[in-house]
């Protein structure tokens, strides 16, 4: 119906004032930015392999540079420090006791409140598998992993202007530039430092086991000398500082020339080019649930819009929100339809709904950017309708690099996707067909035809020994994976 596909509002957010209101605020974004972006042996080193095949395993999702994005105030601790660990793993304050983190730490992981002090040189409280904000990684551990068969790690740059704007909102100075670029990078300053001093370690230049690779070759290589090979992505919300106000994008085509430029020299492999919010490259796949709340606030405070959503065609479809069109909520949204526009959280349709904005102009020309430089694109975070617009770009130009996915969001988007890599192409058995949609403005309620892109379906592929082995529009089989919670003290070096 046409009442369930216009978003209304509700003067629920009129309330959110003062320093109150900040703090509130700052709660919904950091949760959900946090929750969404989820002693070593000194015997010889690992075996070197000699063949083609990198046998060990791989970990592919990690943030070891965190302790340096959002400002540098979120995360207590560091994988690394000069001072060793007791300068890396020392508290914070703001994370024990009844600091702001402390009680972020209780609603996000269920710790104890007041929070606990012990860090170095106890670590009765932390490391924890139950912490987000303190850091896990410290590097003697990544170095047991590596003793025990880690090959692989991909480390995800990461970064949020608005977390880290909102934190000195409510009086949590950041300490570093909340330019997400600035963040990005003061991590790969921190890696190479941290290479660099696990190299001191070992001997100089070159001699420790982990080694930043910036191409696939290094990648084997490393491997083949029994090191740890860590390659590089980018997972932020406005890359190439490519926010948009008001639909009004704040970057150039020459600003991603220059940000891919800059990608490319820290050898970076994978990018995100939309996550969390909306940018000037495309529309953001809407989290869930509480989450969606909060990250939707982000959004707003980001680019000046709530979502804009439509009724999607076909199976796929981003996620539900947790305001949604009720005879109750509809009737408040009647009787508050004079409030002022962005006075009010957004009420959405009960049916599935899709994030109205899809890829943009200037994200077509990064994402052709990204594959001119044999760049992944991670589609994970993309609306149904960007993805869908990226999908066909890598058709048209018969692509051939790998789509990762790491929560299942492609088999709604696409029709079907392994949960670790693949290599995408069009199903022969699902053709794409173009289509016409309709934007519905959240002020106005007006609905304006708008073309867009066809869909792309999609299937799993896998390398065997004569080939690549497609599946049908589920999960191929995965290997067992086996992980253990047991909390191990670092190595004191």
């Amino acid at each position: 119906m046409l009442a369930h596909s216009v978003t209304t509002t509700t003067p629920a957010v009129r309330m959110l004032r003062g320093v109150w209101s900040r703090l509130a605020m700052a709660v919904f974004v950091v949760v959900a930015v946090v929750v969404s972006m989820a002693v070593a042996p000194t015997s010889a080193p690992a075996r070197a392999q000699t063949s083609g095949t990198i046998h060990g395993f791989a970990d592919t999702h990690t943030h070891l540079g965190a302790s340096q994005a959002f400002g540098g105030a979120l995360r207590c601790g560091e994988p690394f420090a000069p001072g060793g660990l007791a300068e890396a793993m020392a508290d914070c304050n703001t994370h024990s006791g009844a600091g702001h983190f402390a009680l972020l730490e209780s609603i996000l992981g269920g710790t104890d409140l007041p929070g606990g002090t012990q860090g170095f040189p106890t670590f009765v409280d932390w490391p924890s598998h139950d912490s987000q904000l303190h850091e896990q990684a410290y590097y003697t551990g990544i170095e047991r992993a590596w003793q025990s068969g880690l090959r692989v790690l991909n480390n995800y740059l990461v970064g949020n202007r608005v977390l880290c704007e909102t934190l000195a909102g409510i009086g949590v100075p950041p300490r570093y530039s909340c330019n997400e670029m600035d963040q990005l990078r003061r991590q790969v300053d921190h890696l190479n430092r941290m290479e660099a001093h696990i190299d001191a370690e070992h001997g100089g230049p070159g001699q420790g086991w982990f080694r930043i690779a910036r191409s696939p070759q290094e990648v084997r290589e490393i491997a083949a000398q029994g090191k740890l090979a860590v390659t590089l992505g980018v997972e932020t919300s406005e890359p190439f500082d490519c926010r948009q106000i008001n639909d009004v994008p704040q970057c150039s085509r020459e600003d991603i020339d220059r940000g891919l430029e800059e990608f490319a020299s820290w050898g970076v492999s994978t990018v995100f080019p939309v996550h969390k919010f909306d940018n000037a490259l495309g529309g953001a796949r809407m989290d869930e649930e509480l989450a969606g709340l909060a990250v939707n606030v982000g959004n707003k405070l980001g680019t000046q819009r709530f979502w804009e959503t439509e009724p999607c065609e076909g199976a796929a479809s981003d996620h539900a929100q947790p305001i949604a069109s009720t005879p109750v909520a509809d009737g408040l949204a009647a009787a508050t339809s004079g409030a002022p526009d962005g006075a009010a959280l957004p009420i959405y349709p009960g049916e599935p709904i899709c994030n109205v904005r899809g890829l943009t102009e200037l994200g077509e020309y990064a994402v052709n950017g990204m594959m001119d430089r044999g760049m992944l694109i991670n589609i994970d975070h993309m609306s149904v309708n960007t993805a869908g617009r990226v999908l066909d770009i890598a058709t048209e130009r018969g692509y051939p690099g790998s789509w990762w996915t790491t929560r299942g969001r492609t088999r709604a988007c696409c029709g079907g996707c392994t949960s670790w890599a693949g290599s995408w192409a069009r199903s022969p058995t699902r053709p794409t067909r173009p289509r016409t949609s309709t934007r519905v403005s959240s002020t106005s309620g007006v609905r304006t035809p708008r073309p867009s892109v066809g869909r792309s379906v999609v299937t799993a592929s896998a390398p065997t020994s004569t080939g690549w082995r497609r599946w049908p529009n589920r999960d191929p089989p995965r290997p067992p994976t086996r992980w253990s919670t047991r909390s191990l003290p670092p190595v004191v070096r």
